[in-house]
């Protein structure tokens, strides 16, 4: 047995030199966005991971201006940013991004689901009709994006799950909500979010079967993407 030691330290070494010679791979922008909004604790480290996200994004479009992945991940970045700082101007900057994308590429359910997503979130915030008056939210095309975005997205657990929490956040007794949370916490997890949207989608279900309406929307709020901060 002792005769194999020099080989292997020998070949472990020379491994380890070959793995410490390659360069770590740069998180994609899509990472970042989901480490900032799901993960961080921090607003400040968040918000630098998002105008990191949003820097390489642009980079990528600078590249190839037909990148729907970069496209739709720089307008995500600057909508993050936008309720991360409570910036109006930037978040209806954001919402005619959304409204841009949503058109060049109508299949896609990421682009619908963000729109929906913004619509759906400033209503949750301030309100139908002050949402509507300050920063032209509408809850009937939010609705209707979000639904798009479930059937278009397939049975991946982050459509069904980030539409059935945003109508919860709305009205904790949305029978349409609590019927997507049911579909999400069963669903399939290919990526990384939807892992986070899955566990999400089945945490609320705990004070929803309960019955616990006030439970059920905050804890709703709380697991949406940057729920972890205090924005209001």
């Amino acid at each position: 047995m002792a005769k194999w030691f020099p080989g292997c330290v020998g070949a472990s070494i020379a491994a380890c030199a070959v793995v410490s010679a390659i360069p770590a791979r740069a998180e994609t922008p899509r990472e970042l966005l989901t480490q900032a909004g799901f993960v961080d604790r921090d607003r400040s480290v968040a918000l630098a991971r998002i105008d990191k996200a949003a820097a390489a994004a642009g980079q990528a479009l600078s590249r190839s201006p037909n990148d729907a992945e970069a496209a739709i991940m720089q307008a995500m970045a600057n909508g993050y940013r936008a309720k991360l700082l409570g910036n109006r101007s930037q978040a209806i900057a954001a919402r005619r991004q959304y409204e841009a994308l949503v058109t060049r590429y109508p299949h896609n359910a990421e682009a619908q689901a963000a729109l929906g997503a913004w619509h759906i979130g400033v209503i949750a915030k301030l309100g139908r009709f002050v949402g509507r008056a300050v920063a032209g939210a509408q809850k009937a095309t939010g609705f209707d994006a979000l639904e798009r975005s479930v059937a278009l997205g397939g049975n991946r657990a982050m459509f069904a799950g980030l539409a059935g929490l945003l109508r919860l956040e709305l009205d904790p007794n949305d029978v349409r909500g609590r019927a997507l949370v049911e579909t999400a916490s069963r669903a399939p997890t290919p990526t990384a979010i939807d892992g986070y949207v899955r566990k999400a989608a089945m945490a609320v279900l705990v004070p929803l079967r309960a019955g616990d309406a006030n439970a059920t929307k905050a804890l709703a709020d709380k697991l949406l993407p940057f729920g972890q901060f205090a924005t209001g």
